[in-house]
């Protein structure tokens, strides 16, 4: 699984971008350290993370 992927799948169950960002917001918020470790499993970049994290609590 990859990033692309995962959101292929997002879009397919009829999340949009609004959406998607309002479940990766309710991730962090509820379980920071668990929405760290599946952007890890996406394989996303360090810098990516860290980026999706900041936007995700709202800075």
């Amino acid at each position: 699984m990859n990033v692309d992927q995962w959101v292929e799948v997002f879009r397919e169950t009829g999340l949009d971008e609004e959406m998607m960002h309002r479940w990766h917001r309710e991730f962090e918020h509820r379980y920071p350290k668990e929405h760290e470790s599946f952007l890890k499993w996406l394989n996303l970049s360090s810098d990516a993370i860290l980026a999706i994290r900041k936007e995700s609590q709202g800075h």
